[in-house]
């Protein structure tokens, strides 16, 4: 997901002043009706790893896109196990050029009822929103490539290219991601000249005002490490300093305090030229020094102050899940923790592992990578990296340009690099060319993806149902 700094965001005080939200182009009714109905009985079926089924939401879907006339020959419920099926489906052009394939994944992840307001798992509207987990991340994507393909079909629309729209498992995690399980079982399926992912939104805008339309053309590499503390225990009567609790978070407190080395890509350095044109004060004065060759020390250090600037020109890792000890009366002999990183491109998780091990700094320490599966635990990380951004394909650009203007006039389109990571990863690693874009429009300070009462607001969701339909219309009718 993509997140912006308050100093970042009111950095662009006079292109607010400029832009102010347009009127929605006109909606078909009966096209928000159905996304409402679509976004509704996702949310309300449960798909977290633990509990949930993936499945059920997948058949739930393919139920809806055979009533509207898709043949069953066009679609296919699969997967490794029975609650990680993917539906795949395909509606039919002409053939005068390669396919587009639009991904998009069911799953979440979990939720308490105990930490939301409302339940997780209901659908709620209230004050403007829509209200529950999957809202942003990303039901609501699904609900609205779902429509767009519903709305085609019933217009009888022949696109100059097959539109394939895969619904997947496990991107949040688990086992069985289904992006990743299709390129390598079902190639045949999805195999698509490039991608579109509509996972996340973009659109930045404060106080309800459009600041510009990101484009992510890259993202960045996730890895997970187990960092663990042994120690001999004892009585807790005698307490020692060397205790593996006070190891392991000495150890994470440096790590706290380290920024890895600054790097710009083609994609991030595009990205920041753009905002040292369009914005002003001190924030855009140091994007001018960070630009500069050599680029300006103590201007990235003031940018790197801020977590969103950090996240783009640095590879970042935090600790995330702490477990220690076997006894309230106990020195603990044992003491971990797991540190995700998100790793810039160009760079590997190996590589990322060793730095960890010389900034945490202690030799009775063990840095070990966990697996994509979540479970295994290897001495060693893969040397996989990122994969360099794909270029702005014409095709792709122009009714995106075009569309942006008549929804949002007179903001810019901004190439971005996520400083997440999303199942684009698998789409890049395969050779197709993944672009990340949607219509959907989130309030500066308000992304609550992965968060307690995460949400969506009622009328951005509702415009970007709309923008996606022209959208995809406008690019398979080239």
């Amino acid at each position: 997901m993509r997140i912006r700094s308050l100093v970042f965001a009111f950095a662009f005080a006079p292109l607010l002043a400029a832009a102010a939200t347009p009127a929605p182009p006109e909606t078909d009714a009966a096209a928000k009706v159905l996304a409402h109905d679509i976004l509704k009985e996702l949310i309300e079926i449960n798909t977290t790893d633990s509990v949930g089924n993936v499945t059920t939401a997948a058949e739930a879907m393919a139920k809806r896109l055979r009533a509207g006339g898709f043949a069953a020959s066009d679609m296919q419920l699969l997967g490794p196990n029975a609650r990680k099926h993917n539906l795949v489906v395909r509606l039919r052009g002409t053939g005068a050029h390669k396919p587009v394939l639009m991904i998009g994944h069911l799953d979440v992840v979990e939720a308490n009822r105990e930490d939301w307001s409302t339940d997780p798992f209901k659908f709620v509207e209230k004050d403007g929103y829509f209200y529950g987990r999957g809202t942003e991340d990303m039901k609501d994507g699904d609900a609205i490539m779902v429509t767009t393909l519903l709305r085609l079909k019933k217009e009888g629309f022949r696109p100059s290219r097959d539109l394939i729209l895969a619904l997947t498992a496990d991107e949040e995690g688990g086992t069985a991601n289904g992006v990743e399980w299709l390129l390598k079982n079902h190639r045949e399926l999805v195999d698509a000249e490039f991608v579109l992912n509509h996972d996340g939104y973009s659109i930045d805008t404060v106080h309800g005002k459009p600041v510009f339309y990101e484009l992510d053309a890259s993202e960045k590499v996730y890895a997970d490490y187990l960092v663990t503390a042994t120690n001999r225990g004892g009585h807790s009567s005698l307490p020692r300093p060397d205790n593996a609790i006070y190891e392991l978070m000495n150890s994470l407190a440096r790590l706290a305090k380290y920024d890895f080395p600054f790097e710009l890509n083609s994609v991030t350095r595009a990205y920041y030229e753009q905002l040292a044109k369009i914005g002003n004060g001190a924030h855009a004065r140091d994007i001018q020094l960070m630009l500069k060759v050599p680029p300006d020390p103590a201007a990235i250090a003031r940018l790197s102050q801020d977590a969103n600037d950090r996240s783009i020109m640095h590879t970042t890792c935090v600790a995330t899940r702490l477990a220690a000890g076997h006894a309230n009366n106990a020195l603990p002999q044992r003491a971990q923790a797991t540190v995700n990183c998100r790793i810039l491109p160009g760079n590997s998780p190996e590589e990322v592992r060793k730095v960890l091990i010389q900034v945490l700094a202690d030799p009775q320490l063990t840095v070990q990578y966990i697996a994509d599966d979540g479970k295994t635990i290897q001495d060693t990380a893969p040397d996989k990296r990122g994969y360099p951004p794909p270029p702005l394909r014409a095709e792709v650009m122009r009714p995106l340009e075009s569309l942006v203007a008549s929804f949002w006039p007179g903001i810019p389109i901004v190439p971005t690099m996520s400083a997440g990571a999303s199942d684009g990863i698998f789409t890049s690693g395969a050779g197709l060319p993944t672009y990340n874009l949607t219509g959907i429009a989130v309030e500066h300070g308000d992304e609550r993806a992965h968060g307690r009462d995460e949400r969506i607001g009622i009328e951005a969701f509702y415009r970007g149902n709309e923008f996606y339909y022209r959208y995809i219309k406008a690019l398979a009718a080239q």
